[in-house]
C-alpha cells in the first residue's frame, strides 16, 4: 500500500509539473502574441496613409488593415500552428500605392484586382508541389539575403520612426536631431529593450513599449497623424469590399504588375517564413496561410497581407505555437474599438523593438559564403536595394538576375537549377520592361 502510495504521489507531482508548465507555455505565448502585435501595430496607421495615395480613403482603409491582419492572424493559428502574424506588408503596399498607381496610372480598384491575380497564382504555388520545387531550387544564399535585406529595410524604418536618421543636405541619410524629445525617448526605449533582451527576461519587448509609452505620456510625447475613426464609421467600410476592376486584365501593364507582386509575395514569404520560423516543419502550412490570407485582403479591400517581419519580436518573446498568432489577432479585433487610443503608443515606443527585430534578422548573413563572391555578390544586392530603394521587388530581381550570370562567368554552371535559370529570366525580362514602360 505504502508503495502504490508513493506511486501515486509521484505521479501527482508529474501531472502537477506538466500543469505547470503548460499553464508557462500558455501565459509566454500570450506575452509574445501582445508583443508581436503592439510592434505591428503601427501598420493600422501607416498602411491607410500608404493607400490615401493610391486614392483608398484613409477611415475605410483603416478598418480594412484591422480585419484582414484579424481574419490571417487566425487562419495562421489554426492552420498553420504558427507563431507568424499576418498583416498587409510594407515594402508591398507601396508597390501596390508608388508603382502600381502612382508611376504605372491604374485605379486602385485596378491594383486590388492586380492583388487578387497575384495572390491565386500564390495560392496555386503555396498548394502544389511547385512550393517545394521553388523552396528546394533557390539557393539558400538568396534566401538568406531577402530575410537580411527585409532586415536592413525593418533597421531603416525603425530608426526613421526614432528620428535617429533623416534626409540629409550633402548626403542621403544624416543622424537626425538628438535635442528633440520623441528621438531622446526613442534611444531611452533602445537602450531598455536592449537591456532586456540582453537579460533574457520574458516579454522584454513588451515592457519596453509598455515603459516607453508611459514615459511618452507623461511628457506628453504624441504622434500627429492619428487615425480619425471609430468604430461608428464601420457601415461605410462595405464601400472598398469587393472593388477589384479586372477590366484590363490583359494589358501589358496589368499582367507586369501581377509578376512583380507575385514575385514579392511568393519570394519576401519564403525567404522570411524561412529565416525566422522557429520550427520548420510549419512552413509548408504557414506558406499556404499567408497566401489564402493574401487573397482574402484584396476582397477586404487593402494591399496584400504578408508575414510581418515584426513576427520575430514574438517569436524572439517566446512564441512557439499558434497561440501567438490567434492572440496576436485577438488584439487586432478588440483595437478596432480603441482605434484612437492607439496614438498614445508613440513610434518612439514602437521604434526600438523593429531596430532590434531587424537587426536579429540581419544574422542570416551568416548563412551566406563570404568567401564566394559568385555567392556573396546576388545576397549583397538584395541586401542593399530592398532598403535603398524602398523596393523588394527591386532588390529581388537584381539579386536573382545576378546570381546565374555569376555562376556562369565562374564556370560554376553546374550549380544552377532549372528554377534559378528560369526565375532570372523572368526578373531580367521584368526589369527591362518595367523600364522601358
Amino acid at each position: 500500500m505504502d508503495k502504490l502510495q508513493r506511486e501515486e504521489a509521484v505521479a501527482n507531482k508529474l501531472r502537477l509539473r506538466e500543469a505547470i508548465q503548460d499553464k508557462n507555455l500558455i501565459k509566454r505565448e500570450i506575452i509574445a502574441g501582445i508583443t508581436g502585435f503592439f510592434a505591428i501595430s503601427y501598420i493600422i496607421i501607416v498602411n491607410p496613409l500608404i493607400l490615401k495615395d493610391a486614392g483608398i480613403p484613409t477611415d475605410l482603409s483603416v478598418f480594412a488593415t484591422i480585419i484582414s491582419s484579424f481574419v490571417g492572424c487566425l487562419i495562421m493559428g489554426f492552420w498553420a500552428n504558427a507563431p507568424v502574424i499576418l498583416t498587409p506588408g510594407m515594402g508591398v503596399n507601396a508597390f501596390f500605392t508608388y508603382t502600381v498607381v502612382v508611376s504605372m496610372g491604374l485605379s486602385w480598384q485596378e491594383a486590388l484586382a492586380i492583388s487578387m491575380v497575384a495572390s491565386v497564382i500564390y495560392v496555386l504555388i503555396a498548394f502544389t508541389k511547385l512550393s517545394q520545387v521553388l523552396a528546394d531550387g533557390i539557393p539558400d544564399t538568396l534566401k538568406a539575403g531577402i530575410t537580411a535585406g527585409i532586415g536592413l529595410f525593418l533597421v531603416e524604418i525603425g530608426l526613421e520612426k526614432a528620428q535617429l536618421i533623416q534626409a540629409g543636405k550633402s548626403s542621403i541619410l544624416a543622424l537626425g536631431d538628438l535635442t528633440q524629445p520623441a528621438t531622446l525617448l526613442a534611444m531611452f526605449g533602445l537602450l531598455l529593450t536592449l537591456f532586456l533582451y540582453i537579460r533574457n527576461v520574458t516579454g522584454g519587448f513588451f515592457i519596453g513599449i509598455f515603459v516607453t509609452s508611459l514615459l511618452g505620456i507623461l511628457f506628453g510625447i504624441k504622434d500627429q497623424a492619428s487615425p480619425s475613426v471609430g468604430i461608428g464609421d464601420i457601415d461605410k467600410y462595405t464601400q472598398i469590399v469587393l472593388k477589384g476592376d479586372f477590366s484590363h486584365v490583359f494589358s501589358v501593364a496589368f499582367v507586369l504588375a501581377v509578376f512583380s507582386m507575385t514575385m514579392i509575395l511568393v519570394f519576401e514569404s519564403m525567404g522570411l517564413l524561412e529565416g525566422i520560423m522557429p520550427n520548420p516543419r510549419k512552413f509548408k502550412r504557414a506558406f499556404q496561410a499567408s497566401s489564402v490570407t493574401s487573397f482574402l485582403s484584396g476582397i477586404l479591400g487593402t494591399s496584400p497581407t504578408v508575414a510581418a517581419a515584426e513576427s520575430a519580436s514574438a517569436i524572439e518573446s517566446g512564441g512557439r505555437t499558434g497561440i501567438t498568432s490567434i492572440v496576436a489577432g485577438i488584439m487586432f479585433a478588440l483595437s478596432i474599438f480603441f482605434i484612437p487610443l492607439l496614438s498614445f503608443v508613440p513610434q518612439a515606443a514602437i521604434a526600438p523593438v523593429i531596430i532590434i527585430t531587424g537587426a536579429l534578422m540581419m544574422n542570416q548573413l551568416s548563412r551566406i559564403n563570404m568567401f564566394d563572391f559568385s555567392d556573396w555578390f546576388p545576397a549583397f544586392l538584395i541586401v542593399v536595394l530592398i532598403p535603398f530603394t524602398t523596393s523588394i521587388s527591386t532588390g529581388l530581381a537584381f539579386g536573382f538576375v545576378a546570381y546565374p550570370i555569376l555562376k556562369i562567368a565562374a564556370g560554376r554552371a553546374k550549380e544552377l537549377t532549372i528554377a534559378t535559370y528560369v526565375l532570372g529570366g523572368l526578373f531580367l525580362g521584368d526589369l527591362v520592361l518595367s523600364a522601358l514602360l
